[in-house]
């Protein structure tokens, strides 16, 4: 007699849920590039998107409770010469989001509490290093403000933000970089290339630690760090089917799993839950999500479920599990774009009947602080990711998270450089030659008031004990020199010219015009008027002429 054991999993009966439109966001002019990215980033504060933007590239940011049909002139992010490529929130501050772009920068923007009011052009901090478009950006896991790029330049720079500075750059890839992702702690650094190799990589030194074939397919692959070590990644075969695979970092070249799924085009994004082991499929142009379990028992990957939706997806983005609604047992939560302009949000959730805290769906989490400095990091420190507890730490406000670093704010400090020593900073100086002149005439206004009551002990002590508050300097205002006086003159001397040339050359349009008319109306009179050198006709005539 045989039988089959169902695999015992608290995980077995996740099941997906669309909101309904009125829930979601619509609306939306999704970017149209085609490259190969999710176009979308979410944090618990913030849903950002890439859209479509004339004459440069923008994304849209919005707060959670702005649901509905998006307004077209809504504020966006636009401070980029061209398409933005791939944006990334920083783990460690909600308010701090990355942009990478077709105009080889890098640009960090502090988002203010409430979302964009109006349209924010002024980053935090530029990055300038790439020499080719930017399409890929990656925060550390663990280490404040440490950020990780990659160009079409085939070149990977691993920024200090909080100092604008390179701290490594990595020349390793004889072609462009697909992906890249941080190990747990972020002391290994795991890349696809479109050379088919997968490489894994010491992230302070550049050195190369093992590489393998990573999938035969000339498709773009991806790579991701499971939470103990292993590396889940996905691609295409010689026959352009995609497929997944598991592999132990001491043994790349020898898959522990390799599954083909199907036989469509879109690339596949593995969005990875570190404290479910839950690893997410999602392609670009399906209209599916499949969902895997990763457990050390063959054959490691379980394959659990599929979302099915009727319209294909041209980007996602996964919630970070601190804003998950734990009332109702949500794991995890995708913002799903369509063609159409709408942003899906599809909640998973495990059926459970108790409205209870449940412990075993949400262990310690990943949490808004960071656990090292940029520094220490670099100089060879590595620390776990700091973790928090949903049941001690999370306050439930509308089904989100409030962060504990409220209205905290990204503070750059560059480095002093040598060729800006020797230069003037005239607004400086206005502004100190205008303040020391204020309070000037504030105090001789001072000593005339007390001139003026010198018989009056009481008012006298009133004002040393509370003196007049000095009202703030006005903006300091460059001088007009003679050079700007005279320039002035020139551009109005210029102006008259055209003018005067304007005015002679109509004039002369006019002469000619009146001329023609005149000469017009001659020829109509001349014929109308009889001819007067034909011999006129005799009308009496005699009988013998007759």
């Amino acid at each position: 007699m045989s039988f089959r054991v169902v695999r015992s999993s608290k995980f077995r009966h996740v099941y997906g849920q669309a909101l309904k439109r009125e829930q979601c966001y619509d609306n939306i002019r999704v970017s149209k590039s085609s490259w190969d990215s999710t176009f979308c980033a979410v944090n618990p504060k913030f849903l950002a998107i890439i859209v479509e933007s004339a004459g440069g590239g923008a994304f849209i940011v919005l707060p959670h409770n702005k649901v509905g049909r998006i307004p077209a002139d809504h504020a966006l992010v636009g401070g980029h010469k061209g398409p933005v490529l791939d944006i990334a929130w920083c783990p460690h501050n909600d308010n701090v989001i990355a942009s990478g772009s077709e105009d080889c920068v890098v640009k960090v923007w502090q988002i203010p509490d409430g979302g964009l009011s109006r349209t924010l052009t002024e980053p935090v901090v530029d990055l300038l290093y790439h020499q080719r478009r930017v399409g890929l950006v990656l925060w550390h896991p663990s280490a404040l403000n440490v950020l990780l790029t990659a160009g079409s330049d085939n070149q990977i720079v691993i920024w200090n933000v909080g100092t604008g500075e390179v701290l490594i750059h990595i020349d390793s890839h004889p072609d462009i970089v697909f992906s890249a992702c941080f190990n747990w702690d972020g002391s290994k650094l795991v890349t696809t290339c479109k050379d088919k190799k997968i490489r894994i990589i010491d992230p302070r030194t550049g050195d190369i630690e093992s590489e393998a074939l990573c999938h035969e397919g000339s498709k773009a692959t991806r790579a991701i760090f499971l939470r103990h070590g292993l590396i889940f990644t996905t691609g295409f075969n010689r026959s352009s089917e995609r497929q997944y695979s598991l592999r132990a970092p001491d043994a790349l070249s020898e898959p522990i799993v390799m599954v083909d799924l199907d036989t469509s085009n879109g690339v596949m994004f593995p969005l990875y839950d570190p404290d479910t082991n839950l690893v997410y499929l999602c392609g670009k142009g399906d209209s599916v999500i499949r969902y895997f379990e990763v457990t050390p028992e063959p054959p490691f990957v379980h394959y659990i479920n599929t979302f099915q939706t009727p319209d294909p997806q041209r980007g996602i983005g996964l919630m970070p599990k601190r804003g998950c609604d734990v009332s109702i047992c949500e794991i995890a939560r995708f913002y799903r774009l369509n063609n159409s302009g709408l942003c899906q949000v599809i909640t998973m959730t495990v059926p459970r009947k108790s409205e209870l805290f449940q412990e075993d769906l949400y262990p310690d989490t990943l949490s808004d602080e960071a656990a090292i400095s940029a520094e220490d990091w670099f100089a060879g420190a590595d620390a776990e990711p700091s973790l928090v507890s949903l049941k001690d730490r999370v306050l439930i406000v509308q089904g989100g998270y409030v962060s504990s670093s409220h209205g905290q704010q990204l503070n750059v400090t560059k480095k002093s450089n040598v060729l800006d020593k020797g230069k003037p900073n005239i607004l400086n100086s206005a502004a100190k030659k205008l303040q020391h002149s204020n309070n000037n005439h504030d105090q001789s206004n001072n000593n005339t008031t007390d001139s003026n009551d010198s018989g009056t002990h009481t008012t006298s002590k009133y004002q040393e004990r509370e003196p007049s508050p000095i009202p703030p300097p006005e903006p300091a205002v460059p001088p007009v020199t003679q050079a700007d006086l005279k320039a002035l003159h020139d551009e109005i001397r210029k102006l008259k010219a055209v003018i005067v040339k304007h005015e002679n050359r109509i004039r002369a349009l006019e002469a000619q015009a009146k001329s023609r008319d005149e000469e017009n109306n001659i020829t109509e009179q001349k014929a109308q008027a009889p001819d007067s050198t034909s011999t006129p006709v005799r009308t009496n005539l005699a009988p013998d002429e007759v």
